[in-house]
C-alpha cells in the first residue's frame, strides 16, 4: 500500500453547525459572524454558499456584507458549539484504521493513510464525519501536504479531488501564483516585480533568483511550493501554543490615550488569565492597532524580564501604542503575549 496525505475540510462550518439548529435557513443566504448585528462593527466568520454567491466572504465587515446580501440571515458566533463540533470532527478522523491526524483548526485536518485506493479512503472519511456529525466535508488527495490542501478546492463542496506530482502542472501550472496556500498578494506582487506570475514560472524559478529577493530560506520554500512540494507525512505532534493573544473591535471609537490605556490594561489582563494556564511567562508583547478608519499596524517589545504582572503587560502595550504619536480614533486593540518556550523547546 502507499502513502497518501488526505485534508479534510469542513463545508461552510460554523454555517453548517448553525443549520443543524435552525433547518428553516437551509437554502437562504446566512451569515456567521460578531453579535449577528450587521450594524455593529465586526467580520464575517463565514458565510453560506448563497451567501457566498453575493460576494460575501470571511473577513468582510458585516455591514458590507448586509449591502452585498440584503436578504442575508445573521447569526451570532457561539464558539462553544462550535468546539464541540470540531472535537466530534477530530475524533473520528482520527478512528481511522492507521491514521495520523494533523489538526489544522477547527475545520480542517491532514490526514495521512496507507491505502491502494486514496479516493475510496476519502469517501469512507466523508461518510464517517457524516454519520458522526451530520456534516459535510470535501477532502483533497495529495503526495504532499501542500497538494492535498490545494486539491480541497477543487472538491468544493462535499466533493473530493486529487492532485500529485502526475497532474500538479496540468491542473496548477497556468494559475497565478496566488492560487498557491501561503503565497498571499503581497508575496505574489513581489514575485511578479522578478518576472514570476504562474505557478510554472515559480516551479521553473533558479533558486538564485528566488534567494536574492526572497532570503535563503523563503526563497527555497516558494520554489518548493511552485512545484508542489514539502512534507508528504501530517505530524500529529500535539500542538503547543506560542502566544495567547485577545483583541476586540470597539463599537464606538476610543478617542483619547486614557481610554486607550483602560482598554488595554482590561486585554492584558485576558491574556494573563490564558498564558497561566499554559505555566509560562510572557516574554514578549505584541501590540495590534486598527486607526480610524481602517489603518492596521503591529508592534512587538520583549520584556526585560518574563512576567505574569498584567500592569507590566498593558503598559508595554501603552507604550508601544503612544510610540505612534498618532491622534487618530481607535477602532480595534489586540494585545497577544508571546511567552517562554516550553522544557525542551518547540
Amino acid at each position: 500500500m502507499r502513502h497518501w496525505v488526505l485534508h479534510v475540510d469542513m463545508d461552510q462550518f460554523l454555517v453548517a453547525v448553525e443549520l443543524l439548529r435552525r433547518p428553516e435557513l437551509v437554502g437562504l443566504p446566512v451569515v456567521v459572524g460578531g453579535r449577528g448585528d450587521p450594524t455593529e462593527r465586526a467580520v464575517v466568520s463565514t458565510a453560506s454558499y448563497e451567501a457566498r454567491a453575493h460576494g460575501v466572504r470571511s473577513g468582510l465587515a458585516l455591514k458590507l456584507a448586509k449591502r452585498r446580501s440584503p436578504d442575508a440571515v445573521f447569526l451570532p458566533v457561539d464558539f462553544p458549539v462550535y468546539e464541540e463540533a470540531s472535537a466530534r470532527v477530530m475524533e473520528t478522523l482520527r478512528a481511522t484504521p492507521g491514521a495520523v491526524v494533523e489538526v489544522l483548526g477547527w475545520d480542517e485536518a491532514f490526514v495521512g493513510v496507507e491505502t491502494d485506493d486514496p479516493v475510496a479512503t476519502a469517501r469512507q472519511v466523508q461518510a464517517a464525519v457524516l454519520e458522526a456529525t451530520a456534516l459535510h466535508c470535501s477532502v483533497g488527495i495529495g503526495d504532499t501536504l501542500v497538494r492535498a490542501k490545494i486539491a480541497t478546492d477543487f472538491g468544493k463542496p462535499q466533493g473530493v479531488f486529487q492532485l500529485t506530482r502526475d497532474n500538479w502542472m496540468e491542473v496548477m501550472g497556468r494559475r497565478p501564483t496566488t492560487a498557491l496556500w501561503g503565497v498571499g498578494t503581497r508575496i505574489g506582487g513581489r514575485l511578479e516585480a522578478i518576472g514570476i506570475r504562474t505557478v510554472a514560472d515559480l516551479a521553473g524559478a533558479a533558486d538564485e533568483a528566488l534567494v536574492a529577493a526572497f532570503g535563503p530560506t523563503n526563497g527555497p520554500h516558494l520554489g518548493r511550493l511552485g512545484r508542489g512540494g514539502g512534507r508528504s507525512r501530517p505530524d500529529d505532534t500535539p500542538w503547543v501554543a506560542r502566544a495567547h493573544g485577545r483583541e476586540t473591535t470597539y463599537q464606538a471609537d476610543l478617542t483619547t490615550p486614557d481610554d486607550v490605556r483602560t482598554a488595554l490594561r482590561e486585554l492584558a489582563a485576558r491574556v494573563v488569565d490564558d498564558v497561566r494556564k499554559e505555566e509560562r511567562a510572557v516574554q514578549r508583547v505584541h501590540l495590534k492597532i486598527r486607526f480610524a478608519p481602517f489603518f492596521t499596524f503591529t508592534r512587538i517589545r520583549k520584556l526585560p524580564e518574563a512576567t505574569y504582572d498584567v500592569e507590566v503587560i498593558a503598559q508595554t502595550a501603552f507604550e508601544l501604542y503612544l510610540a505612534f504619536e498618532d491622534d487618530r480614533p481607535v477602532r480595534l486593540l489586540g494585545v497577544r503575549g508571546e511567552m517562554v518556550p516550553p522544557d525542551g523547546g518547540y
